[in-house]
C-alpha cells in the first residue's frame, strides 16, 4: 500500500491532469491600479484612485500597471502607456476576484482576452477630456549640413469634444529654435484625428553648429491641456553634408541611389557628378563645382558612395564607404541572390529574389582577407554563381563593394521590386553606419526623441559581444551617471525624466543628444473601457498539481516508510 501510494503520487505529478477549482466570493481580490500619466491629470484624481483601490482590496493585493506590472506604492503615476493585458493575465493566474481602477484609456484593448475582461470589475475615474489640440509627431533628418534647407513633417490634431465651428479651429503651428520662432504657419485643426504638414527653414537659422533641440508647437486659444502642445526634435548641424555620392561618370544606378539613400538613411545626401575628366557638377542643380569642394565634402562626410568607373574615383577614407562599380563588367542577364552567412542576411529575408529583374552586367568582387560576400549573381540562371557584393571591416571603418549594374530597374518597376531595392540599400547602409571595430560609437539610441514615461531604447553597435557601458547624461541644471546593461540581443533601455540630455559613453565610445519629451499620448487618451460589475457567478481557475507541496511530500513519505519497514523486517 505504501508503494502504491508513492507510485500514485509520482504518476499524478508526471501526468498533471487538468483540473479546475471553483473560486468563492470570499477569496482575497486582486486590484489592478492604472499608474499611467493620464491618471494624474486632474486635481486629486490620483488620491481618489488610491482610496478606491484600497477600498476594493479588502485584505487582497494591489498591483500597478502601465508599461509593465509592478507592486503597489503611492508614488505619482509616471508610465507613458496603459497596457492592461499582462496585468489582467497575471491576476487571473493568481485566482480570486479581479478589480480594475482606471480612467478607461488603455492601449492594448485588442490584446486583452475577452473572457478575462468580462470577469473583472471595472471602476472608472475621471471625466471625459475636453477639446484638446496636440502635436503628435515630428519627422525629418536628425543631421544636416550648414547651407541645407531642412523640411520637417509635423503631425498635429485634436482629441476630446469636437469644436463644431470652423472658425473656432484656427490655430498657429510654429517651429521654435533656441527660444525664437523660426517658422510660423496658420492651420485649421481637424474636426477629429490628425493631419500632417511641412515646415521648411534654412539650417542657418540654427544659431550654433552641433546638437540643438527644436520645438514644433501648436497654439490654440482655450486649449485646456498644454503639456502636449509641443514636441521636441533633436538635430545636428555639421559643416559638411553627412552623406555624399560621387558619380564618375553619372549613370542611372547613381541617380536612383541618390533618391533612395536619403529616404532609407534619414540623412541629407549631396551628390556630385563628373561628366568630363576633372569637371564636377552638383548632382541636383548641375552647377559647376570645383574639385577642391568635392574633396572637402567627401572628407567631412560620414558616408561616401562612389559609383561608376574606379579609375575616376577620388581616394576616400570616410568612416563608411560604399563603392559601386557599374561602368565595366560582363554583360548579360545576371540574377542576384543573397549569400549565406552574411551579417545582413536577416535584413534581406523578405526580398522576393526570384521575382526581381536581372542586372545588366556583373563584375566579380574579389574576396580578400576579411571580406564577406553579401550578394551573388548567376548568368541566365545557369552555371556557378559569383560574388557581386562584399563587406569588410578595416582600421579606417566599414567598407562595402558592389559589382553589378542595372539594379535601378528594381526601383523603376515599383511595387515589390521597389521595396526590394530599398531593402537592399537600407541593409547595406545600416551596416555601414553601425560602425564596427574602427567606429567610436559603441552604442546608439534607437530613437532620439522619446515620449514621457517611456524608456530610451539603446542598440549595441560596437565590436564583439555586447557589454555594459557607463553613460553620463547632462541636462540643464543637472547631470547623472548610469550604466547601459545590454542583453543578449544587443538591446538596453534607460528610463529618464523629461529633459534634453547630452550623453557621453564611457571611454569616449560615443556622444550625442537624446530628448525625453514632456509630450505623451497619455494626455489625450480616449476611454475605451466602460464601467462594469464583473461576473457575478463564481469562476473556475486551473489547479496545478505540481504547485502543491504536499503531493511531493506524500511521495517521499510513502517511499521512505516502505524502505524503513522492509529494513525492519529484514527484507532486501
Amino acid at each position: 500500500m505504501l508503494r502504491l501510494t508513492g507510485i500514485a503520487a509520482l504518476v499524478l505529478l508526471l501526468w498533471n491532469p487538468p483540473v479546475t477549482r471553483r473560486v468563492t466570493s470570499g477569496e482575497a481580490p486582486t486590484v489592478l491600479l492604472d499608474a499611467s500619466l493620464s491618471m494624474d491629470v486632474g486635481a486629486g484624481e490620483w488620491r481618489a484612485a488610491l482610496d478606491t483601490a484600497r477600498a476594493l482590496a479588502r485584505g487582497g493585493v494591489i498591483w500597478r500597471f502601465g508599461t509593465g506590472v509592478a507592486g503597489f506604492d503611492t508614488t505619482a503615476p509616471g508610465d507613458g502607456a496603459s497596457r492592461l493585458a499582462p496585468a489582467l493575465i497575471a491576476a487571473a493566474a493568481r485566482g480570486g476576484p479581479i478589480a480594475v481602477v482606471t480612467d478607461g484609456a488603455v492601449d492594448d484593448l485588442d490584446q486583452v482576452p475577452a473572457d478575462l475582461l468580462a470577469r473583472a470589475r471595472i471602476v472608472l475615474l475621471g471625466t471625459p477630456p475636453g477639446p484638446d489640440a496636440f502635436v503628435a509627431a515630428v519627422e525629418g533628418p536628425h543631421q544636416v549640413a550648414v547651407g541645407d534647407t531642412v523640411t520637417l513633417r509635423v503631425t498635429y490634431g485634436t482629441s476630446g469634444t469636437r469644436a463644431a465651428e470652423t472658425g473656432k479651429r484656427r490655430a498657429t503651428l510654429s517651429l521654435v529654435i533656441a527660444g525664437r520662432t523660426a517658422v510660423a504657419k496658420a492651420v485649421t485643426l481637424p474636426d477629429s484625428g490628425t493631419v500632417t504638414t511641412e515646415l521648411t527653414f534654412p539650417a542657418s537659422r540654427v544659431p550654433t553648429a552641433g546638437w540643438t533641440a527644436l520645438a514644433a508647437r501648436i497654439s490654440w486659444p482655450g486649449d485646456p491641456e498644454r503639456r502636449d502642445d509641443a514636441r521636441l526634435f533633436p538635430i545636428l548641424v555639421t559643416p559638411d553634408p553627412p552623406a555624399v555620392i560621387l558619380a564618375a561618370p553619372p549613370d542611372w544606378d547613381a541617380t536612383f541611389l541618390a533618391r533612395t539613400l536619403g529616404d532609407v538613411s534619414r540623412l541629407p545626401v549631396r551628390s556630385f557628378t563628373e561628366i568630363a575628366a576633372g569637371r564636377w557638377n552638383d548632382g541636383t542643380t548641375l552647377a559647376p563645382v570645383s574639385a577642391a569642394e568635392v574633396r572637402k565634402a567627401a572628407a567631412g562626410a560620414r558616408l561616401v558612395v562612389e559609383v561608376g568607373d574606379p579609375a575616376q574615383w577620388l581616394v576616400s577614407r570616410a568612416p563608411a564607404l560604399l563603392t559601386w562599380v557599374t561602368g565595366t563588367g560582363t554583360a548579360g542577364d545576371w540574377y542576384v541572390t543573397p549569400a549565406a552567412g552574411a551579417p545582413v542576411t536577416g535584413a534581406l529575408g523578405t526580398v522576393p529574389w526570384d521575382s526581381l529583374a536581372p542586372g545588366l552586367a556583373a563584375l566579380p568582387v574579389s574576396l580578400d582577407s576579411g571580406a564577406v560576400p553579401v550578394l551573388e549573381a548567376q548568368l541566365a540562371r545557369r552555371g556557378a554563381t559569383r560574388p557581386v557584393a562584399a563587406l569588410r571591416e578595416t582600421a579606417a571603418g566599414r567598407r562595402v563593394t558592389l559589382g553589378v549594374a542595372g539594379l535601378y530597374r528594381w526601383d523603376f518597376r515599383g511595387g515589390a521590386s521597389r521595396q526590394a531595392y530599398r531593402t537592399v540599400v537600407a541593409a547595406l547602409v545600416d551596416w555601414l553606419l553601425a560602425g564596427g571595430a574602427g567606429a567610436t560609437d559603441w552604442a546608439r539610441p534607437d530613437s532620439l526623441d522619446v515620449a514621457a514615461g517611456l524608456p530610451v531604447p539603446w542598440r549595441w553597435t560596437g565590436p564583439g559581444a555586447p557589454r555594459d557601458l557607463p553613460v553620463t547624461l547632462a541636462a540643464p541644471g543637472a547631470s547623472l551617471v548610469d550604466t547601459l546593461r545590454f542583453g543578449g540581443d544587443g538591446r538596453a533601455a534607460l528610463l529618464l525624466p523629461p529633459a534634453t540630455y547630452r550623453y557621453a559613453l564611457g571611454g569616449g565610445h560615443g556622444r550625442g543628444m537624446v530628448v525625453v519629451d514632456s509630450n505623451s499620448a497619455e494626455w489625450r487618451g480616449t476611454p475605451v473601457l466602460s464601467a462594469q460589475a464583473g461576473r457575478v457567478t463564481p469562476d473556475r481557475v486551473p489547479f496545478d498539481w505540481r504547485e502543491r507541496w504536499w503531493v511531493f511530500a506524500l511521495a517521499l513519505a510513502a517511499f521512505a516508510a516502505e524502505w524503513a519497514w522492509r529494513r525492519r523486517l529484514g527484507l532486501p
